[in-house]
């Protein structure tokens, strides 16, 4: 039995991952904005399911969150930060408070959270960090630019966290679902459309998303279980990629860039003091 930490888990990833955790018999520290979105699982698993009210834009709250999981549980195996949002518009579409909250929360929030689980996982001698972050992460879609900041952000943080973690036996994954049938798209907040995006690529992307012409190729069950299956191994995998789309997108985004660097070899070498 492993004992995991999870924020968001009212619907999406976090509500499916921590369903097959219970029925495979391990224990949930789970984390909702809502104190009642868990309350058919409360009543058919008991104390093994762990619940607490989080805000991930409070920073205080979070510690005291996590200090008080890892002081009623004891030892926790795998921390799982889930919890996220999607603001859908272009750049100056956005407002300004827009902006800040999703900055706070998909970002800092995730930043904040895995700062405040570091010294429980070092003190019981290592564990597992699961980041979920998404397609998004390496590849950007329009209307979605505050959204790629964040998970972009996520992404280098993790990464250069895994690095200093390694010493400590605690692994870091990030986890990158394509378009799945979760409530990502219903759960989008939006910014105030304006005309002058209409007839471009933005606008394009906006008439897509509201006439349900984007494929969903991704199965959210089998995304789950590959996230549970991850946090097992022996060595965790820096990224999981997960979907079709995820791998055709992202592999499509890292040849580009990889090409454009390389047109640009004796430029970058030519910059030496000694050249």
């Amino acid at each position: 039995m492993k004992t995991w930490f999870i924020t968001g888990t009212s619907t999406g990833f976090g509500r499916k991952v921590t369903e097959k955790l219970l029925q495979r018999g391990d224990r949930v520290a789970a984390t909702v904005r809502q104190p009642s979105a868990l309350d058919d699982l409360k009543a058919q698993y008991g104390d093994r399911l762990w619940v607490a009210t989080l805000d991930l834009t409070d920073s205080a709250a979070i510690r005291q969150v996590v200090d008080a999981a890892f002081a009623d549980l004891g030892h926790i195996d795998v921390v799982m930060s889930n919890a996220a949002y999607g603001l859908f518009g272009a750049a100056e579409e956005v407002t300004d408070e827009q902006i800040r909250h999703q900055l706070d929360t998909n970002l800092l929030g995730s930043i904040q959270l895995i700062r405040a689980v570091l010294p429980h996982l070092r003190a019981q001698g290592g564990g597992r960090i699961l980041q979920l972050s998404s397609a998004g992460g390496q590849t950007t879609y329009p209307n979605f630019s505050l959204y790629h900041a964040t998970k972009w952000g996520i992404e280098g943080f993790a990464e250069t966290v895994a690095k200093e973690l390694a010493p400590f036996n605690i692994g870091v994954t990030i986890v990158e679902p394509g378009a799945t049938h979760t409530n990502f798209g219903g759960g989008l907040v939006h910014a105030p459309a304006l005309a002058v995006y209409d007839n471009t690529p933005a606008g394009q992307v906006r008439r897509g998303l509201f006439n349900g012409d984007f494929p969903i190729p991704g199965d959210a069950d089998k995304m789950a279980q590959a996230i549970i299956d991850s946090a097992d191994q022996s060595s965790a995998p820096l990224r999981l990629a997960l979907g079709t789309d995820t791998y055709a997108d992202v592999r499509a985004a890292l040849v580009a860039r990889l090409e454009a660097l390389d047109a640009q070899k004796e430029l970058a070498q030519a910059m030496a003091a000694d050249a």
